[in-house]
């Protein structure tokens, strides 16, 4: 894993065509803005992690409810 320092309003470029760019830095959160094409999926960890356990269960039982569930996550 490669971990870099940066201060707000700084840049890393992820290939030719993605930019992560440090909006903002306050008290212990820090705003990340993505600029990637849009066939790139830009996705949150903790939605990645609730869709595979989801993928999971669905080989087990649907319930209407964990599918609501993460259609209000995918909204966000």
């Amino acid at each position: 894993m490669l971990i870099l320092g940066r201060k707000e309003g700084e840049e890393i470029l992820l290939g030719n065509d993605i930019k992560l760019k440090i909006v903002e830095i306050n008290k212990g959160t820090i705003k990340i803005g993505i600029d990637a094409p849009k066939e790139v999926l830009v996705l949150r960890g903790e939605l990645k992690d609730k869709i595979e356990e989801i993928n999971k269960q669905a080989n087990v039982k649907t319930d209407v409810r964990e599918i609501k569930d993460l259609s209000r996550l995918l909204k966000k």
